[in-house]
């Protein structure tokens, strides 16, 4: 069979069983389909490279370490970002009281070459005012939309990560999008529009 193959019709419950079965193969694949939603969730979580860098490393061996454990009791995503959150909160305790602060400035995403400079120049300054919104977001909110909307999660899967019931978690990401959306508004006509569709069941 070829990699192809396996990448697109293998779910990522069995290939983390295979993975725990010794296919190194399995692990790869694993690898690179959650490498950049995982990467963007430390990133916007602490807006530090390094310890984004240093967090998702962490993830990523805690995994091969208790492999042997897995058991598909939920979907992987939820099991690779419960993992993801409590190395996100076991750091903060450590260096802040338990508390998101936000210590880092927001890091300027590169630019595409190819767009003209005054389109480079807006996008950029969107971006800057979407990831400022979020950072400003409560804690607890912002969790819940980074999991959203990076992770790609469910609700379900995103109450069953950070351990909360259904209807918090739905909660949370309402008031979330809400604020984002009206900090966004005279951005957009239909900015409520565009994220209060993140927030689907």
């Amino acid at each position: 069979m070829s990699t192809r193959v396996v990448e697109t019709h293998v779910s990522d419950e069995n290939l983390m069983l295979n993975y725990r079965g010794g296919d190194a193969g399995a692990f790869e694949i694993l690898y690179k389909r959650f490498k950049a939603p995982l990467h963007r969730y430390f990133l916007r979580q602490t807006y530090d490279k390094n310890l984004c860098e240093e967090l998702f490393q962490e993830v990523w061996l805690s995994l091969i370490r208790n492999r042997h454990g897995y058991s598909p009791d939920a979907k992987f995503s939820t099991y690779l970002y419960r993992i993801a959150h409590s190395r996100l909160i076991d750091h903060f305790r450590r260096k802040s009281n338990g508390r998101f602060q936000d210590l880092f400035p927001i890091e300027q995403l590169p630019a595409d070459f190819q767009l003209q400079p005054e389109h480079v120049i807006e996008l950029e300054q969107r971006e800057r005012r979407l990831l400022s919104a979020i950072r400003q977001l409560p804690e607890d909110q912002r969790e819940v939309f980074i999991l959203r909307a990076e992770g790609g999660l469910k609700l379900e899967q995103i109450a069953e990560v950070l351990e909360v019931p259904f209807e918090t978690a739905k909660s949370r990401l309402r008031y979330a999008i809400k604020k984002l959306a009206r900090c966004l508004r005279d951005e957009t006509d239909d900015s409520e529009y565009k994220l209060t569709g993140t927030y689907e069941r």
